[in-house]
């Protein structure tokens, strides 16, 4: 059994990598970019108007200014701003040559036709200096980046139609057991429907990549071998839940090996899923979840999860809130770090999950995060803080 950080050093290291395509920026939502964006343009193009008011020179703020076109965003100036003028100008526009200064039009009245004086005490210039904010040239995203609704507005505004980002991980998802049947069937004496592949399913387009189910594996090493050597042929990840811990149908790694699995680790002091068995191919990584919902749900999100997005070429940090704990919590044990589904109350606490054991599927319904106990620690007190990440 290794340590946690251990086997996710272990699990970061792996080598392979999606290739790339390029998509329409429309439908680039979520996707890694694989390649620095350059803005082609400055940024503002030209110094520009901040607001509706009248284009003049500093020095003339105290003279009565001719007012000499009237300038909509998008208009190009006619008229060179010298002293004793001024144009009027609305917010967007270009500004016009010789003004250094924008004065606001709730700052200023019409002392004659065609004429306006300055009406305040101070002004800044209220003008946008072209390429104040980006130059031509300039990286405005980085290779790596998880393109989110604020960076389409930047790949519109360089002009980035057809970013090129990675392809998705294809994840192969297979359930295990001779007591599985799916969903759609209602279970005779000893068996239970498969819940564990659609809630991976689940993860693994959360994770926004490409989610493959395989179906359910009879326990017997024939059928076992054939779908793992499929599966690893077809898919970027495997995911296998049940079959990996010490039971006399538990022969998963040894299958696993029979296909050219490197294994990395095969038992990992976490708390749930200890019996985690994490393998590479040239072209593949493999996981062997537990079997118990909640502990395959857990370790997707703390082992897979990583992965698959460093295989796209973006490193995941999730976030992780310090916050305070709403209950008293206490354990027997505490030779693992352990990870606990919780509740982040609008109150700003958080409330771990009450659970009968990693086989409580219902406890994870009002989860919203996970709480992370540290090996060695026994007992929060409430009002202790703790580590949460949001799920």
């Amino acid at each position: 059994m290794i340590p946690f950080e251990e086997a996710m050093a272990i699990t970061l290291e792996t080598p392979i990598r999606t290739g790339t395509e390029r998509v329409d920026f429309n439908n680039a939502l979520y996707r890694i970019l694989a390649e620095d964006i350059l803005s082609d343009v400055d940024m503002p193009p030209f110094h520009k108007a901040a607001m509706d008011g009248y284009a003049c020179r500093k020095a003339d703020l105290d003279k009565e200014l001719k007012v000499l076109e009237v300038l909509a965003a998008g208009d190009i100036p006619t008229a060179f701003v010298g002293p004793g003028q001024c144009s009027k100008i609305m917010t967007g526009a270009m500004v016009p040559g010789g003004a250094d200064t924008v004065i606001m039009v709730e700052h200023t009245e019409e002392c004659t036709p065609g004429h306006i004086r300055f009406t305040g005490e101070k002004t800044a210039s209220n003008i946008a200096r072209k390429a104040e904010d980006v130059r031509a040239g300039d990286r405005v995203l980085d290779q790596g980046t998880l393109i989110l609704p604020q960076h389409t507005p930047i790949l519109a505004s360089v002009g980035c139609t057809s970013p090129l980002v990675s392809k998705k991980v294809r994840v192969g998802i297979l359930s295990t057991g001779d007591e599985l049947v799916e969903p759609h069937i209602t279970p005779g004496p000893g068996k239970i429907r498969n819940s564990n592949g659609f809630q991976l399913i689940a993860q693994v387009r959360a994770a926004h990549c490409e989610p493959n189910y395989l179906g359910i594996i009879p326990d017997n090493e024939e059928d076992t071998d054939r779908a793992i050597g499929k599966a690893l042929a077809e898919n970027n990840v495997v995911i296998l839940t049940g079959g990996v811990s010490a039971g006399d149908f538990d022969f998963v790694p040894k299958i696993m090996r029979k296909n050219g699995v490197d294994i990395r680790f095969q038992k990992v002091a976490v708390k749930p899923g200890r019996p985690t068995v994490f393998g590479t191919t040239e072209n593949a990584a493999i996981f062997g979840l537990p079997g118990n919902p909640v502990s395959s749900f857990v370790n997707f999100e703390v082992f897979v999860k990583p992965l698959l997005f460093k295989m796209m070429g973006h490193q995941y940090l999730p976030l992780v809130l310090k916050m305070p704990l709403d209950t008293h919590y206490k354990r027997k044990k505490a030779d693992r770090v352990e990870f606990i589904p919780a509740h982040i109350s609008q109150e700003g606490t958080v409330v771990p999950a009450r659970y009968h054991g990693s086989a409580h599927i219902h406890a994870m319904s009002l989860a919203n995060g996970i709480m992370r106990i540290p090996k060695g620690t026994f007992e929060l007190k409430k009002g202790d803080y703790t580590d949460v990440r949001p799920i």
